[in-house]
């Protein structure tokens, strides 16, 4: 038993790290964008049109990403999706032009959502037992963060090192190209690494899963006809969690905001706010580990609701606050946000063992999820724009922080709702059971 779970763990590791790998490619953006700027010619508003020919790759592959891991193995599609990633992280590395930058981002789209996404999700709920979905989807954002992190700070290394004291546009090249390989690289190591330690989750189903009275294993069939599809629309607790991952997804997204709002209305300088947003990203293994561990144990729904209303109360703290007053006060409340966005983020895919699906309809139930909870990637930006533009910087912030505590008031009532509805629906099995 206990090897059985080491090796379960180390499988379970393998996919944290490929989540973390997978991803840093398509932002280089965040640490590298005057750089990207000037290496590959491109204006900023060409980055933005870039960005949003992602955006569009992500929302088109969400939905069919779960059709796709029900019909075919999970491993393969994670091996598949690392490879394509890292062959088309090569391929940037040979600054191309324009229009093959916008076919090079399509394609980490591709792989990123449509083939890796909800495969990825999937066997991490087939790995782990029913007492362990809290904390293991608690480790896997946190543990992402903390990939994502160290290979950041590899990177940047290397970066500097290449660079050294030239600002010359060849050496800033050489520095960049670098670091692309040495993120491509990676990720295909993490495929390699995949493809020979990763079990297919038809494996893994007959470890948590006991086989029927004739020996043979219960794990539904992979086909996932029209059928599938209705039951999947018309399950209660998928929809029910894709509108929770929505909300509470607009709660966790204001931590990209925290910075501007410091700077602007509070009057923290850019170095401090440099300090504290680090620190507000140190929270995510630390809120993603305590909140799954907190959440086996209360219950993911409990953790889930303390962890929005901790985030909703700050947010209206942060909003409604005077600027004058000592800039402590609004750090730690900085901190608190990036504790409860973190503790919301890496609960609210635990849920997902509490939506009655079968296996057969697991992927496409993430896929269903997926598409909706993650709307906020498209509609938010215009939103806060629209804030920042009708009311001011300033105020923008302020409006855009109330709005968002009001979503987490949302996502606190249709958490309620949901756990209300499992724990009726499981009374109503044991009661059919027992009879």
């Amino acid at each position: 038993m206990q090897t059985s779970n080491l090796k379960r763990y180390f499988q379970f590791s393998l996919i944290v790290l490929a989540g973390g790998a997978i991803f840093p490619l398509l932002y280089l953006r965040t640490n590298y964008q005057e750089t990207i700027l000037q290496v590959y010619g491109l204006s900023l508003s060409e980055l933005n049109t870039i960005l949003s020919a992602l955006g569009i790759a992500y929302v088109i592959g969400y939905f069919p990403s779960g059709w796709i891991a029900d019909r075919f193995s999970a491993k393969k599609l994670l091996t598949i999706s690392l490879l394509g990633v890292g062959a088309a992280g090569i391929w940037f590395a040979q600054v191309p032009s324009y229009p093959f930058i916008i076919t090079i981002f399509v394609i980490w789209g591709i792989f990123t959502v449509l083939t890796f996404w909800s495969a990825h999700l999937k066997i991490v709920k087939l790995i782990s037992k029913k007492e362990e979905e809290g904390r293991f989807f608690g480790i896997l954002d946190g543990g992402k963060g903390v990939v994502e992190a160290v290979l950041a700070s590899i990177a940047i290394s290397i970066f500097s090192a290449v660079l050294g004291t030239s600002t010359a546009i060849e050496n800033q090249e050489a520095a960049l190209v670098t670091v692309v390989y040495m993120y491509s690289i990676i990720v295909i190591i993490v495929a390699i690494l995949i493809m020979i330690f990763v079990k297919d989750e038809d494996k893994v189903s007959q470890q948590q899963t006991a086989s029927d009275e004739n020996g043979q294993n219960n794990t539904a069939s992979k086909k996932v006809g029209l059928d599938s599809v209705k039951k999947v629309l018309t399950n209660k607790s998928v929809l029910l969690l894709g509108v929770i991952i929505f909300t509470a997804y607009i709660v966790a997204w204001t931590i990209y905001y925290v910075g501007g709002f410091l700077q602007t209305n509070v009057g923290v300088s850019a170095s401090a706010v440099g300090t504290i947003t680090v620190i507000m990203l140190w929270m995510r293994p630390i809120g993603g580990i305590l909140g799954g561990y907190l959440g086996d144990k209360f219950g993911k729904s409990y953790i889930l609701i303390i962890s929005l209303f901790i985030g909703t109360v700050v947010l209206i703290f942060m909003a409604l606050l005077p600027s004058g007053i000592p800039y402590i006060y609004f750090n730690i409340l900085v901190i608190l946000i990036g504790l409860a966005a973190y503790s919301i983020r890496g609960l609210y895919w635990s849920l997902l063992g509490d939506c009655d699906i079968k296996e057969n309809e697991l992927g496409l139930s993430i896929g269903l999820v997926s598409f909706i909870g993650y709307l906020p990637d498209i509609l938010l930006p215009i939103l806060v724009s629209w804030m920042m533009t009708s009311f001011g910087e300033a105020a923008g912030y302020n409006v855009y922080f109330i709005f968002s505590a009001i979503a987490g008031v949302i996502a606190i009532v249709v958490t309620f709702i949901f756990n209300t509805d499992v724990k009726k629906r499981n009374n109503i099995q044991n009661n059919n059971t027992s009879s």
